[in-house]
Formats: structure tokens, sequence, C-alpha cells
């Protein structure tokens, strides 16, 4: 095991220092390697010692300022008001959030880089101006020169034009910007650098400052090292290999770019020339390259790789790495259970949390959700919302769809109410999920902050905008895991990996364009002029990933870098130039591995439910069964076991669109509506059903109210909007209210019974436990007592909206055989079934009348001798009494088999009842 450049570190400065460093600041690019440190201090030192301070570069600046650092949203909300002042432009918040980004950097570049803002803004269309170039060196010159020359007359256009006009605003609006902050005790993180480092006097607070593990360095930065150095209170550690500070055919390796420069000019406390600490790629290592076809086969890998060689006993000598952090929730997943404990340093990104989902779907049901006209809010975004986990977290729903926002002020207080409310509900219901109550806290921080924007007047927008911005807002913000950083397996990003070395190291999607990133650079100064000014460049860049990638294998002794082989939209295929650079010029031999994803598709197979202890408890529990169960279980077993046994309901109609369903009950509801207004008088006439046809708006108003109850349910006094194909439904069922009443007219006069009446029936079933008794229930469309032929009968009425092709049904075997289901047999075993228990039920026959089954058609009530009378064999059942014992022997079998445990719960045969089964993909 190789000891770490921070142990090297920790003996030195013990070494010079002693134990006593209260008077002493250590200083790293980032906050990690100070845990890391601090232990082996304390280990080395072997006696209790006064700590050193731990800051980051960041923090030192910050000291000397008496400026804060504004939040990004403010800054982009500043930076957004002094473009449209500047420019004339009337740019949106949301169309200006992302470029305005760059912006920021850009003036954050200049400033860190201790750029000459005027110069780097001179109007590029007075070329005059190159005529004053003397603080330029000629290299300088010609690269400005060439960058100029793609600005010839001949190549005018619109766009260029466009571009010049817009960079002669950048000065003014780099001046405003500042000023603008400087009025509020604000500014950006590059201006504050600048200004501490052109301070003539600064009260440095400790002795000592000592830099530790540093690659490029910032201009301000380097100028604030020599302030320090002139003290006599700067010291400096180098993390570096002899491999990359050297030359490799005549050129300069990249990698060692930036400490070679910084060398000279501030030394190393360690001695460059052991080749214990600066000459580890010379020593043996184990590479590995593997290529696969996805992201997902190089994370599934993990477990394999993980349980090899030690590597999860070694804990936090052990580390994987993301070349790209979106990789992060599929790492986390594909961690073995041998894993007991792990360090995330990466941010999970807020966007994948449930707290976003629960935002957005808050978010779309005031705006998309909710329909002004009628004062409503959509079934859809309703019924979404009340499935959402985090509903029962909140205690009067009230909060949520008791009121409609029509401003962004408004609906973001709601929010930060919502998001207080849930915080404090998953508390108090025992939430000890840190991850949970963080993603929440920062969801609630994000809202909280644009709720100070909102009322102070700085962040004006309208809630379209506001609903993009706060999506931009979510995608760049990450929850931190909390975890022990010295303890276990690490799952780090690449700039974690600074100061740090491990033993076992494996690289995800080492591919190019992640290592390293940001070759496409962004910005609205061009290479050339960044480049002539010393700004941060392409070339920059690079060389600080290649910097990244050597040192983190200088010390490892396990390496393992997978990439995607695989083209297309977003990769290349390519593994990283660093990996092609290390295979030519690198001393160590490098293996080459293949990952496969060892899977064959595997056919689905349909299998049985058979009825065990545990099935049999919930099917003995069962009292009441429904026509609509029964048919279920004879269209298949399956389908019935998953419904009506394992309760896995099938999905509502979320939205306001009609399915086939919804139809049937708007129509149900419209027919329900005319003949309880009808009925009063006992018996219904012809005089009644055609005085209602002639009255265009009734039937309209009927339908109307049917609308409003059973699709929009809004109170029968609001108004609502059609859309398009709600308009041709509503049409279709007056349409069909209308065909209904003509069929009845032929048949006045008639009395209504009952409309969508309830009914109920115990029947006794024999079963492996003794006899059982089981209701079977429903509710009944309409229930008529007619004449025909002087002679009267009640008919059991069930209307159907659909069509009764090859219904044809020749016995009562037919119904109940599962083969013959196709024809509508289940309709059948519905309209009997209602009929059996009404002939039985006194208060709905008193005079124990015959009782006929119908099923009313509505698109084939055409004819003059349409009769929905059901028919078998061609006859009509006139009196239900005819077949009952029959029906009832196969009824009662049909009940004992779904108690019966010898008999499993099977899938059909017949697959084409699965074209629309709900439970498809369920069972294959």
């Amino acid at each position: 095991m190789n000891k770490t450049f921070l142990q090297y570190v920790a003996e030195d400065i013990l070494r010079k220092h002693d134990t006593n460093l209260s008077r002493t600041a250590v200083v790293f690019p980032n906050k990690r390697a100070s845990l890391f440190l601090n232990e082996e201090l304390a280990r080395h030192a072997g006696q209790p010692l006064w700590s050193p301070a731990y800051i980051t570069i960041s923090d030192l600046f910050r000291e000397y300022s008496e400026r804060m650092v504004a939040d990004p949203i403010k800054l982009i909300c500043d930076l957004h008001k002094v473009f449209n002042s500047c420019t004339g432009s009337e740019e949106t918040l949301d169309r200006f959030y992302g470029w305005g980004q760059v912006l920021l950097t850009d003036f954050d570049d200049i400033d860190k880089n201790m750029g000459d803002a005027h110069q780097i803004f001179v109007n590029l269309k007075n070329m005059h101006e190159l005529d004053d170039v003397s603080y330029l060196t000629d290299e300088q010159k010609e690269l400005l020169k060439k960058f100029f020359d793609n600005f010839s007359d001949d190549m005018e256009s619109k766009l260029k034009e466009r571009f010049i006009n817009l960079w002669s605003n950048f000065e003014e609006i780099y001046t405003q910007f500042k000023e603008c902050l400087y009025r509020q005790g604000l500014t950006y993180e590059g201006a504050l650098y600048r200004e501490v480092v052109e301070k003539k006097q600064i009260d440095f607070r400790y002795d000592d400052y000592i830099f530790v593990g540093f690659n490029m360095m910032q201009a301000v930065e380097q100028k604030l090292c020599e302030r320090l150095k002139a003290l006599g209170k700067a010291h400096f550690y180098w993390d570096f290999d002899d491999y990359y500070m050297r030359e490799h055919n005549g050129i300069n390796h990249e990698a060692g770019t930036y400490i070679r420069q910084y060398l000279q000019q501030f030394p190393n406390e360690l001695d460059a020339s052991d080749k214990d600490i600066y000459h580890n790629f010379d020593k043996p290592k184990d590479i590995t390259y593997l290529s696969a076809m996805t992201e997902n086969i190089q994370a599934r890998f993990i477990s394999t790789w993980l349980k090899d060689k030690k590597r999860i006993e070694d804990g936090r000598r052990t580390a994987i790495i993301m070349a790209d952090e979106r990789l992060l929730p599929t790492v986390v997943h594909c961690l073995p259970p041998e894993v007991k404990h792990v360090n995330i340093t990466t941010g999970y990104p807020l966007q994948y949390s449930p707290v976003t989902s629960f935002v957005k779907l808050l978010i779309n049901l005031q705006t998309i959700g909710f329909n002004a006209s009628r004062n409503t809010f959509s079934k859809k975004w309703k019924t979404m919302l009340l499935r959402h986990p985090y509903m029962k977290y909140i205690q009067d729903t009230n909060m949520v769809f008791g009121k409609a926002y029509g401003d962004v002020a408004s609906m973001n207080t709601w929010l930060v109410g919502l998001l207080q409310e849930i915080g404090y509900g998953y508390a108090s219901a025992s939430g000890e999920d840190p991850f949970v109550q963080e993603a929440i806290f920062r969801m609630y921080t994000l809202f909280n902050r644009l709720e100070t924007l909102i009322v102070s007047g700085e962040l004006k927008a309208d809630l379209n905008i506001y609903n993009k911005l706060i999506n931009q807002l979510i995608a760049s913000t990450s929850v931190p895991f909390h975890g022990e950083p010295v303890a276990g397996l690490q799952i780090m990003g690449v700039l974690e990996t600074r100061n740090l070395d491990f033993d076992h190291i494996l690289v995800l999607s080492c591919n190019e364009g992640n290592m390293p990133k940001g070759v496409n650079d962004t910005s609205f100064i061009p290479y050339a002029i960044r480049k002539a000014f010393g700004l941060t460049t392409i070339d920059n860049k690079v060389a600080i990933y290649a910097y990244y990638f050597h040192s983190l294998l200088q010390r490892a002794t396990d390496i393992t870098l997978s990439y995607n082989k695989a083209t297309n939209r977003t990769s290349t295929g390519e593994m990283s130039r660093f990996m092609l650079q290390l295979m030519v010029e690198g001393p160590q031999e490098i293996h080459f591995k293949n990952l496969n994803a060892q899977q064959t598709p595997m056919r689905s197979r349909k299998q049985a439910v058979a009825k065990n202890e545990e099935v049999m408890n919930v099917v003995n529990a069962l009292h009441r069964i429904s026509p609509t169960a029964l048919s279920a279980y004879l269209r298949c077993r399956l389908r019935f076991y998953y419904r009506y046994i394992a309760g896995i309901k099938e999905p509502d109609n979320e939205s306001e669109e009609i399915d086939n369903r919804i139809f049937g009950n708007i129509f149900h509801r419209s027919a329900e509506l005319f003949y309880t207004d009808k009925n009063h008088g006992g018996t219904i006439h012809a005089d009644d059903i055609e005085a209602a046809l002639k009255d265009k708006s009734l039937l309209e108003r009927l339908v109307d109210k049917a609308f409003k109850e059973k699709l929009f349910e809004v109170e029968a006094d609001k108004n609502v909007t059609y859309n398009g194909l709600q308009l041709i439904n509503r049409q279709v069922i007056i349409d069909y209210l209308r065909k209904l009443l003509r069929i009845d007219c032929k048949l006045t006069p008639f009395a209504i019974l009952g409309l969508e009446e309830p009914v109920e029936k115990a029947f006794y079933i024999d079963t492996s436990c003794g006899a059982k008794q089981i209701y079977l229930f429903g509710n009944i469309d309409r229930i008529d007592k007619v004449e025909t032929e002087g002679r009267a009968r009640i008919r059991v009425v069930d209307y159907k909206t659909g069509s009764n092709a090859d219904m044809k049904v020749k016995s009562i075997d037919d119904i109940f055989n599962p083969e013959k289901i196709e024809n509508h047999t289940d309709y059948y075993l519905q309209a009997i079934l209602y009929a059996l228990i009404l002939r039985d039920s006194h208060s709905l026959n008193p005079s124990s009348l015959p009782v006929s089954p119908a099923l009313l058609f509505i698109q084939h009530t055409a004819g003059n001798d349409y009769n929905p009378t059901l028919l078998l064999d061609k006859q009509p059942i006139m009196d239900v009494a005819d077949y009952q014992e029959e029906f009832i022997d196969h009824l009662k079998q049909l009940i004992e088999e779904i108690f019966n445990p010898d008999i499993p719960f099977s899938p059909t045969q017949n697959t084409k009842q699965c074209q629309y089964c709900p439970y498809r993909n369920i069972c294959g």
C-alpha cells in the first residue's frame, strides 16, 4: 500500500512546525482533502496537537472583503435588468437565464485573470483601435488580427451585425452590473477576488499559510500567493509525478503545464527528487481498459469489480470515479449489499428526487391544470397529486385544491407554505431518512429565496417564465449525501479527487467529451481574444483535466478505466484522449477487456397463480361478488386474481378525455335524469316523450348536467367549456338519447319502476370449508313495466352504447362457456342474473309478474321492429323463470370453482382477450 500525498504533507508539516498549528492556515483548492489531512496529522503526531485552520482558496479571499457574494439567482436577476437597460432589449428572464450564466462566467473569468475589460470589449467595428496596441505582444497582435479577419466587409451578415452590436454594449453591462451589486454590498466571486488583490493593505490573520495540492492558479490567486510569500507567510506543497513533468519526444506533457511554471516562483516544501513521493508512475500498476456498449453495463459491472481483489475490504482506499456525474443514480443502485459503508461526495440531482415531482405536479395543477372559465382544477392533475406519497404529509387538502393562484407572487408563497407543511409532516411522521429531509429542505430553500426576490421586486416574471425558471433552477441544484468521509467506499466526481490517493480505482464513462470536459466552450469572448488577453481557454481546461486524470492514477496500483464504445447522439464512442496518450507514452502494460451484457432475451410466459394458504385467505374473505367480477373470471381467471384477489385496481381515467366507460356513464346519467324528471305520474305516455323531443334545449341541458357530474365533476351551476372531442361526444350522446326516446315512444304507455336501482341477493355455495353465503349485487340501469299482447311483464333493461355485432347465444351453457365470451355472453350473464334477483324481490315486483332481461343497444334502435329483449336460440326470454334452475346451477358451479383451492387462477389461452387487458404487462 503506497503512502498518500497527504501523509507526506502531514509528516513534513509536523517536522517543520511542530504540534502547535494554531497560528497556521492550510489552504486547499476544495474542502474535501482537509478531513483526510487532519486525520493524518492526528495520527502522525501521536500526541495532542493544536490543529491548523482549514480553509479553501475561496474562503481566504472572502475573509478580506466586506462584500458578500450574491447567490446565483440574485446575480442573474440583476444582470438581466442591467442587460435590458444597456441594450434596450426586452429579453424575458427565462430566455436570458441560460446565456446570462455564460455572460456572468465571462465577467468572472476576466476578473480572476485581471483582464482589461475595456480592451477586451473594444468595439470590433472600429478596426483603427488596433493601431494603439502597444501593450500587446507580437503573438497577441497576430492572434487578434486573425480573429478580426473573420469580420471583413465581404462576409457581412445580419448575424455578425447583431453580434457586434451586442458586443459593443458588453463593457457598459460589465461596469454597470458591478456598480449595481456594489450599491447593495454584493458582488460575484471574480470581482471579489480582484478587489482583494488590488487592496494596498491586508492584515493577514495567520502567521503561516500552507497551500496544498494546487494545480492551475488564476492570476488573482497567483497575486495573493506572491503577496504572502513576500511576507514570508506562504509555503507550498505540490502534488505531481515525474512522468508528466518531463518531456516526451521533445514535447512537455500537458498534465504538468502549470506546476512546471509555479515551482520556480513558489518552491516545493517536499523534496522533488524523492522517488517515493514523485516517481510513482514508474512503479508496477495493473491497468485495465474496459469497453462497453452502454453506461448501464458499466454501472452493473460495479458489483463484480468491488467483490474482487479485496476492494470492498480496503474501504476508503477504493474509489469509483464518475467522469459523467449523471451516472450517480445508476451507480448507487448497482452497489452490492456487501458494501456496508459508502461515502458519496457528489450531490444527487434534485430533479430526480420525489419532492421535485411533487412540486411540478403542484405547478401544473395551477397552470395547465386550471380551467379559468369554470374555475376548476383538471381531474387529471388532481388525481395525480392525490396519489403522490407526499400528499399524506398535508393535513388539509384545501391547502392544495382550495384556490387558484393567477400570479407568480401568490403561487410562490403557496408553494413555500406547502413545502414547509410537508417538511413538518415528514418529520412528525418519524421520517428519519436524512436524504429525503435534505431534498425537501433544498427545495424549500430554493423557493424561499425566490420569495425574497419576488417580494423585493427584483424578480419580475409571468407564470410561464416562472415555470421555465423553476425547471432551470431545479436542474442545476443537487442534494448532498451525508456520510463519514474518511470511511468506506468512495464515490465521487473527477473534481473531488484532488489531493486524494487510492489503491483501487474504477473510472466510469471515461470517454472523450467527459474526460476532459468543456472542450466545446461556450462564451461570448472568442478563443483568439481569450488567448490574447490571458483568459481561460479550451487549452487551459484540457491541461487541467490532464492533471486530474494523471494525478488520480499516479499512486494507484489497481486501475480500471471503462468507456462507452457505442456511437450515438451524445457519444462519439471514443475513449478519452488521456487513455490513448497513456497507451502510447506510458510506461505501463495495459490490458483490454470487453464488457458484455451477458443477457439473453427472455420470452414472456404466462403463469397460473396457485391457491396457496395466503391466496385462499383472501378468497375465503370474499362475501360479495358482482356480475362484472364473474365476467372477468370467465374471460381470464388470472385477470380476476389481479383485480379482486391481489387488489390491483385498473387505472382510472385521469384526463378529461372521454373513454368508453365515461361515455357510457354520461349516457346512463342523461337517461336517468330524463326519466327521473318525467316519472312523477308513474306512467310514461307518448305525449310526454314527443313533447321532450320537440324541446330542442331539454336534452342538451340534461346531457350538459351529466357531463358536469361524470366528467368535469363540478356543481350544476358551474359553467364548463368543451374542447373539440368533448363537443363531438356531447352531440353523439344527445343523438343517442333521442334514439332511446324514439324507441321508448313506440313502447308507451309504460311505467318506470326504478332507475340505477341497487339490487342484492344471497346465494349459497359449497366450499372445502363447508357451506358459504355469497351476496351477488349490482345496479340495474332501468326497471320498467310494459304490456305486450295484453300481457304485463317487467323488464330489466341494461343500456349499451357499444355494438352488438356477433352476439349470438344459443343456450345457457354458452353464457358460462369461456370460449364464447367474445360473443358478449357476459352481457347475458349480468342481465339474466339481475332479472332473477328482481323476480324474487317483493318490493320491486309485488305482483310476481314475469321478468324479462333486456339489452338495449342504442346504436341499433333504428328499425321499427327493434326489440331489446334477450334472445336464446333466437327466441325472446319473456319470463326468466323458464331458465332459472339451469342458470342457477351453472352460476353455483362457477362461484364454487372460484373458491376451489385445487383450481389455480390460470391465464386465458385466448390471446385476443389480452389485447385490451390492463394487466397484460404484469402477466406477460
